[in-house]
C-alpha cells in the first residue's frame, strides 16, 4: 500500500540519511557518503527505522569537516579593468568590475581560475577566506584581501593562473578523475556570495558542449551561478576534480547543468602557466572536430569515428606531409581515437612536447594511409599574458583615454582607446588621434599632457592640437 505525499516525502529524507551514514562508515578519508536515491518499500522504511540523530550527525560533521578544509583554499577573485565598450567613434572600453572564484593549486601562492574571469584586468584582488569559516565578524562585511599577479593564461582552455602576495593551503588534486554519480561540491561565491558550497553528484563525466572544441567538460546538478566561475568542484576526500567553468541557463541561474574543466586538463596546464606563461607544447599544425551526425552525413562519410581537420595551418607539420581540411584522423601511434578516452585525449593533445614524433593514421575518399610528423612549439602572443595592470600610466582621467607616445619621429601623444562614460561626451577626441599640444605647451609623455592639463584653472578652457586623419585642428575643452 501507497503512503501518502508526507509520510512518503518523510520515508525519503529518512531513506537518504541512511544512506548517508552507512556510506559515511564505510569511508575512511573524508566524506564518502552517496545520496542514493531508494525504492520506498516497508522493507527500506523499516530499515532505516533505526537509524538515531547520532548517526546523521556524525555524517554531517564529516561534511562540515571537509567543506572547512576545501574553505581555507577557495578565494574570492575581484577584478577591476576595462573591457570592451559601447558607443563613440574608435576604440572604446569601459571600466568593469568583475568577481569570480579561484583556488589555491600549489604553495608559493598559486591560485587558479577561469581566465574569462580576469579578462581585461588591471587590478587583481583576492579576498581570503576567513580564518573561522563563516564566522565574519558582526560589523566586517569583507573580508582580508591581497594583491594578485596574473601570470600565466591559457585561452583555449579557459584558464588563468594567479599568483597571490600571501600564501594559502592549497587542494590536492583527484587522481582517479570522477565517475558518473559521484558526490561532489562546488565551492565559490555565486552571485558575489562569497565562501559558499553547494553538493550534488557528477551528471556526466565527460560532456563535450561544443563539438567544434576539443574540451570536454564534467557536468554537475551542484548549484553553480555566475561567480562560481574558477572556484574548486572536489569529491568527497576533498580533491580537485574540476574547476567551475560555466552554466547552461534560460533564466541566468543554476538549472542543474553546471560544467566544469576536469581536473586531468587543469593539472596540465599548471606547470606550463608557472613556467612559460602560456600552453607550451607541442604543435601539429591542424584543428581537430568531433564527426558529428550532420558532419557525416553532410560530407558522406562512412561513419562518425575519429576527428576531422577543420583547418591546417601553412607551412606547419600537417601541412608538410599532406594533410587537408576533410580529412578525418583515425588513430595517434596506433591507438584508434575511438579507444580513447577524454583524459588520455586531453593528455595526448596538450602534453604533446616540441619536438616530439607522432604517428597519424588519416582517411580520406575511402583510402587509408599512414603518415609521420614532428611537432614544433605551438603558436603564442607573447611570452606572458598580456594584461592591464601597470597602464595606470597611460590614463588620462580628465580626457577619459588611454595615451602613449607615438614611437618614431613623430612628435605628440596617440590615443589608444577612449573610457566610456559621461566624461567622452565632453571631449570631440578618438581612438587614433594624436594630441600635439595643450594651450600651445607642446605634449611629449603622458606626464606633460597631465601637467599641461593641470595648469589650466578650473572654469577655464584647454585647446587641445591634434592631429586626426593626418590633419590638424583643434579642440576644446573645459575644466
Amino acid at each position: 500500500m501507497r503512503g501518502t505525499p508526507q509520510h512518503r516525502g518523510r520515508a525519503t529524507i529518512i531513506v537518504r540519511a541512511a544512506s548517508l551514514v552507512r556510506f559515511a562508515r564505510r569511508g575512511s578519508a573524508g566524506v564518502t557518503a552517496c545520496l542514493a536515491v531508494l525504492a520506498l518499500t516497508p522493507t527500506h522504511v523499516a530499515a532505516a527505522a533505526d537509524v538515531s540523530p547520532a548517526d546523521i550527525g556524525v555524517t554531517s560533521a564529516t561534511i562540515q569537516a571537509l567543506v572547512r578544509g576545501v574553505g581555507h583554499s577557495v578565494v574570492q577573485v575581484v577584478v577591476n579593468g576595462y573591457r570592451p565598450g559601447d558607443g563613440g567613434d574608435g576604440i572604446v572600453v569601459a571600466r568593469s568590475r568583475t568577481i569570480g572564484s579561484g583556488v589555491a593549486i600549489a604553495t608559493g601562492g598559486y591560485v587558479i581560475t577561469n581566465a574569462h574571469v580576469v579578462a581585461g584586468a588591471q587590478h587583481i584582488e583576492l579576498v581570503l577566506p576567513d580564518v573561522d569559516g563563516d564566522a565574519t565578524p558582526i560589523g566586517r562585511t569583507t573580508g582580508r584581501t591581497t594583491r594578485a599577479a596574473l601570470i600565466g593564461v591559457a585561452p583555449e582552455l579557459d584558464l588563468a593562473l594567479l599568483k597571490a602576495e600571501v600564501d594559502l593551503p592549497s587542494v590536492p588534486l583527484a587522481k582517479d578523475g570522477v565517475h558518473q554519480g559521484e558526490l561532489v561540491f562546488a565551492f565559490g561565491s555565486p552571485d558575489g556570495l562569497r565562501n559558499s558550497v553547494s553538493m550534488g553528484i557528477v551528471s556526466s563525466v565527460s560532456r563535450q558542449v561544443d563539438p567544434g572544441n576539443s574540451v570536454a567538460y564534467i557536468q554537475t546538478d551542484s548549484a553553480i551561478n555566475p561567480g562560481n566561475s574558477g572556484g574548486p568542484l572536489v569529491n568527497a576526500q576533498g580533491e580537485l576534480v574540476g574547476l567551475n567553468t560555466f552554466i547552461e541557463s534560460r533564466s541566468g541561474g543554476s538549472e542543474g547543468l553546471g560544467f566544469a574543466l576536469p581536473v586531468s586538463v587543469v593539472g596540465l596546464a599548471y606547470p606550463q602557466l608557472r613556467d612559460f606563461g602560456h600552453i607550451h607544447r607541442g604543435f601539429l599544425g591542424m584543428s581537430l572536430q568531433t564527426v558529428t551526425r550532420g558532419i557525416r552525413e553532410g560530407l558522406q562519410l562512412p561513419d562518425e569515428s575519429g576527428l576531422i581537420v577543420s583547418d591546417v595551418a601553412a607551412g606547419g607539420p600537417a601541412a608538410a606531409v599532406g594533410i587537408a581540411a576533410g580529412d578525418v584522423i583515425r588513430a595517434f601511434d596506433d591507438r584508434a581515437i575511438g579507444e580513447l578516452s577524454f583524459e588520455q585525449m586531453y593528455r595526448y593533445w596538450y602534453g604533446l612536447a616540441p619536438g616530439a614524433r607522432v604517428q597519424i593514421t588519416v582517411w580520406r575518399d575511402g583510402n587509408t594511409r599512414s603518415v609521420a610528423l614532428q611537432t614544433v612549439l605551438a603558436p603564442h602572443d607573447c611570452e606572458r599574458p598580456s594584461m592591464l595592470e601597470g597602464l595606470d600610466d597611460d590614463i588620462v582621467e580628465p580626457l577619459a583615454l588611454f595615451a602613449q607616445p607615438v614611437e618614431g619621429s613623430q612628435s605628440g601623444l596617440l590615443v589608444t582607446a577612449r573610457i566610456a562614460g559621461p566624461a567622452m561626451g565632453d571631449v570631440d577626441l578618438q581612438s587614433g588621434d594624436i594630441i600635439k599640444s595643450v594651450n600651445r605647451r607642446p605634449v611629449t609623455t603622458v606626464t606633460s599632457l597631465k601637467e599641461s592639463i593641470a595648469a589650466v584653472a578650473r572654469g577655464h578652457t584647454a585647446v587641445l592640437q591634434i592631429e586626426r586623419n593626418g590633419s590638424l585642428t583643434y579642440v576644446e575643452f573645459e575644466r
